[in-house]
């Protein structure tokens, strides 16, 4: 993938959290890439019920699968995880 179609799919993703999780004062540009969505610091304040609806939200939108639990772990770690799992998956398509 460019450059600018991984910087796409990044706020493509940000999109979905916010519309999945109803968070209407954070728009995608606020959300930083790198940093772990479940952090103290992260300006979503995710929790762990916020994690379920995410991944189901992911899969849905994205037409993908998350079986493993702690697969999943690593791949909620930020924006950037997501966005590496996603383009993974899409090669092997």
């Amino acid at each position: 993938m460019t450059e600018a179609e991984v910087a796409g799919l990044k706020k493509e993703i940000k999109e979905v959290i916010l519309l999945a999780l109803n968070i209407k004062n954070i728009k995608p540009g606020d959300i930083q890439d790198n940093v772990p969505l479940f952090a103290r610091d992260n300006i979503l304040g995710l929790d762990s019920i916020d994690a379920i609806e995410l991944i189901m939200a992911i899969q849905k939108h994205f037409k993908v699968r998350i079986a493993d639990q702690n697969l999943a772990r690593h791949i909620l770690e930020s924006i950037d995880t997501i966005a590496d799992f996603l383009i993974k998956e899409k090669q092997k398509a």
